[in-house]
């Protein structure tokens, strides 16, 4: 079919270009001409750019366009940074939440401590190659990863090893592996996943004690690689600091992507709660919040990731000079804390994944707390449960966008909430 040329009229919520009737073109910018494949479902595929905006940049990655992770590299970044904060006043505006928009925090390239590496192996007549990287865009298929100007360079520095120690993880067919690897304290901590199991178990004994000969005399720091809860090497127990307090990260354990904006989030955090004595951190995980806010004030933290909630309690005798810390393992949507526990607090924040704290949001509406400050990866979920809290008498003060996971359309941000 013949080549179409489209106009773009602005850059949609997820980082792609958008015409005046609602086609979706990657990798293109607001005032571009650009020729496309023809339309389908609304979305087409960018085959060359005729007129660039002036706000068009070279991209500082050589996988750029290729692929999945980042999509916007080519935009200048001061007006992407403004895109991003306007996307959040857009959302909120439309669900009929009017607060100040502080400028947003942009996340240094290089800082990012977590990604996920898929492995795949390559058969070329007798021999077998193993390669590393991430999806390609919208695609099963995968891009080599040599380098990445998001990721923390102890992650791609490790990428020789990890590659070794992928190629023996596809002793069954369907395996299709996937190494989440984390920058600790310690060293590296490798999650891996995808591995199917045989009628034996797992791995088998060779390849565990290959994966650990490799770890062992690598010149990489690596403090611990697992699948699931079953350890195939360990050096050190992968740790992190938050606030006072040294936490051992379980294995799988979450972590926010960059420490330069969870450093971000904690100084907002401590900020909205600032005099209070009596603090709940709910969506808790291993304690990010929930040492720092320690520091001034009694906390009460509950999480449903019973790992997270066992890390951050072994955590609290090693800290000195908290305040007093109470740790509940609790499903916070299927259990959420309910307004008459609430008496006493001064605040609560609350950190939930994408899905958002829909229930335990029309718990705080109900409770007599007067400050409640919200950290969200998920704009629209946060807008929801917003609404929630300003229906039932909280003014949204303030709204603080974060760029976390950097060229990409995703944003977060902390919310600010008082009676």
């Amino acid at each position: 079919m013949t080549d179409v040329t489209l106009t773009i009229e602005k850059v949609g919520f997820q980082g792609d270009g958008v015409t005046a009737d609602g086609v979706f073109v990657p990798l293109t910018l607001p005032g571009e001409t650009v020729r496309a494949s023809p339309p389908k479902e609304g979305h087409a595929r960018l085959i060359g750019v005729v007129t660039p905006s002036a706000q068009r940049v070279a991209p500082v990655c050589p996988h750029f366009s290729q692929c999945g992770g980042c999509s916007l590299q080519h935009w200048e970044m001061s007006v992407y940074s403004d895109w991003k904060r306007a996307n959040v006043e857009t959302v909120l505006r439309r669900a009929g939440l009017e607060t100040e928009i502080a400028p947003i925090l942009t996340t240094p390239p290089a800082t990012r401590r977590r990604v996920g590496l898929h492995a795949k192996q390559y058969r070329q007549g007798n021999t077998v190659r193993t390669e590393l990287g991430y999806k390609r865009r919208r695609s099963w298929d995968q891009v080599k990863i040599e380098v990445c100007p998001i990721a923390d360079p102890a992650l791609i520095a490790a990428i020789p090893t990890l590659t070794e120690i992928a190629a023996h993880l596809f002793e069954h067919p369907k395996s299709a592996p996937i190494l989440s690897v984390t920058v600790s304290d310690t060293g590296l901590d490798v999650d891996v996943r995808g591995i199917e199991r045989s009628k034996s178990g797992g791995l088998s004994a060779q390849a565990r004690m290959e994966i650990a000969l490799i770890a062992q005399s690598s010149d990489i720091r690596l403090a611990r690689i697992s699948m699931a809860d079953d350890i195939l090497y360990q050096s050190h127990l992968p740790s992190v600091r938050f606030g006072r307090a040294t936490v051992d990260l379980p294995a799988g354990s979450f972590l926010q992507a960059s420490p330069h904006s969870e450093a971000d989030m904690v100084a907002l955090v401590k900020d909205a709660v600032a005099g209070t004595k009596r603090v709940a951190d709910l969506f808790c995980g291993a304690g990010t919040f929930t040492f720092p806010l320690a520091e001034t004030a009694s906390v009460y933290a509950a999480d449903g990731a019973g790992g997270a909630v066992r890390a951050l309690k072994a955590a609290i005798g090693r800290a000195p000079g908290l305040k007093p810390i109470t740790v509940e393992a609790r499903d916070l949507f299927r259990a959420p804390v309910v307004a008459e526990e609430m008496a006493g607090w001064d605040a609560v924040v609350f950190d939930p994944p994408r899905a958002g704290a829909e229930a335990q949001a029309q718990q705080i509406a109900r409770s007599q707390v007067a400050r409640v400050v919200g950290v969200s990866c998920n704009i629209q979920t946060f807008a929801r449960d917003a609404k929630i809290l300003t229906e039932a008498g909280f003014q949204l003060d303030r709204v603080t966008p974060i760029d976390q996971f950097l060229w990409s359309g995703h944003v977060e941000l902390v919310g600010v909430f008082s009676r």
